[in-house]
């Protein structure tokens, strides 16, 4: 049997899409194996969000190649929408496709054969196959997938695409405009999840938030809290909404995950700057009082609530005055971590030609400073639940630390949490007491 191995890089789309396209070699007959192991096809869905995101794509795809220089590679997802050329020119790629032909990857394997000796024919130079955006934007593919945790959590894509074009963001030049799927389709492949055995669904999106879909026989225009209500109606143990921004996080879903005990707790929220000025330079949809009164909002309304908050540091601009106010905005906001990215420059965006540019050196200094306030806003966080009881659900894989097998799970606020292994415990939710912070410690964050 012809085997296939396939990787990810990147969001959680990206996941989704990833397994739709391993179903899809399925049903060609071909075995999946692991990222690693020596296949006969191997395929990279890549992320283009950063510099760094490049080069790791760059880097898996000649490391696959010197371990197995006769495997056929496939290069898709966002770098290869936005750079096939640059792709093209590392030797051994044989077929490059675009954010719209992604899903279509057998129209294009042309000689394609799983009783043939090699499955598909190597050829000399890379095949690319990339639409223009206008094509990107005339259509939506569904897609959805298992976690790396088999039949525990499950991504569902609901939306692709954005429109917001903040000065730093080529995700609209990779993935086009914001589109949704219609929301019949995004309830039967909820159901396709929950018979499948899965105990929570992780919406995805570009811009999750930002769904909107009109209804040709109804002539309404369907929006996400109309998915919250269809999904909290089927009978799924969780639901989880991924990144979300702070102005399309409305009363009404705060409202709905408050009352409903199928909806985590839990949000990640964008802020990218707790300065005015630079959120007006990123072309953000919303300012910081408004972001200040979302998080206060959350805090009185569901307490025990995970937030996370993505930030970034070091955009042109960023004097230590606005990188100040930013670290003091969240050492003041009640969230449970962050994410901190370093601004990365990015071909065919507004900010790539601002002027007073942060170095490099100075990006490393005031990234260690916001982790050092993530660990200790999760310490905080962690430490309020210690003595508590907690719904957990466990994953399927083993954990192996210091010679010892563990399995690990998330509770609905989103804490990490691990207890020596058993596997009665495998895709179960089950109510513990969390015991303990493992490691987990408060920070020096001085400023």
């Amino acid at each position: 049997m012809k085997s296939v191995a396939l990787h990810t890089l990147g969001c959680k789309l990206n996941y989704s899409e990833t397994s739709t396209l391993a179903k899809q070699f399925e049903g060609k007959g071909m075995k999946l194996g692991q990222y690693g192991e020596k296949t006969d096809v191997f395929v990279l869905n890549t992320c283009s969000v950063t510099d760094n995101a490049d080069r790791e794509c760059r880097q898996i795809i000649r490391s696959v190649l010197r371990k197995n220089p006769d495997t056929y590679v496939i290069v898709t997802g966002c770098y290869a929408q936005l750079q096939p050329e640059e792709i093209s020119r590392i030797d051994g790629v044989d077929l490059i496709l675009g954010s719209k032909e992604k899903l279509r990857l057998f129209d294009y394997l042309e000689n394609f054969d799983t009783e043939s000796p090699s499955c598909v024919f190597k050829e000399n130079g890379a095949k690319i196959y990339v639409s223009g955006l206008d094509e990107v934007n005339s259509e939506i593919s569904a897609a959805y997938s298992a976690d790396i945790d088999s039949r525990t959590r499950a991504f569902l894509k609901i939306q692709d695409g954005c429109d917001y074009n903040c000065t730093f963001c080529t995700i609209p030049l990779a993935r086009g405009g914001s589109r949704s799927l219609p929301l019949e389709t995004v309830l039967d492949n909820a159901k396709k999840i929950i018979d499948a055995g899965y105990k929570e669904i992780i919406l995805t999106g570009v811009n999750t938030g930002d769904y909107k879909y009109s209804d040709s026989d109804s002539k309404e225009t369907k929006k996400l809290i109309d998915v919250l209500y269809g999904l909290d109606k089927l009978g799924i143990d969780r639901v989880r909404i991924s990144s979300i921004e702070p102005n399309l996080l409305t009363d009404e879903i705060i409202s709905l995950v408050k009352s409903s005990e199928r909806f985590c707790r839990h949000f990640h929220i964008p802020l990218q700057s707790g300065d005015a000025e630079v959120l007006k330079l990123m072309r953000r949809r919303y300012n910081v009082e408004l972001y200040r009164n979302l998080i206060h909002k959350l805090n009185e309304e569901l307490p025990d609530a995970g937030i996370g908050v993505d930030v970034i540091i070091g955009f042109p601009g960023e004097t230590d005055e606005y990188f100040n106010n930013t670290a003091e905005f969240l050492s003041g906001l009640n969230i449970s971590y962050l994410h901190v990215f370093s601004y990365s420059e990015r071909k065919n965006t507004l900010a790539a030609g601002f002027g007073n540019k942060v170095d490099i050196r100075t990006r490393r200094n005031r990234s260690e400073i916001l982790r050092s306030i993530s660990a200790k806003k999760k310490y905080d966080f962690y430490s309020k639940y210690i003595g508590s009881r907690q719904s957990v659900l466990f994953e399927t894989s083993v954990v192996r630390i210091d010679g010892k097998d563990y399995i690990e799970g998330w509770t609905s606020n989103y804490i990490r949490v691990k207890t020596p292994y058993n596997p009665a415990l495998q895709n179960k939710i089950k109510e513990v007491e969390l015991n303990n912070l493992n490691g987990i410690g408060p920070a020096d964050c001085s400023l």
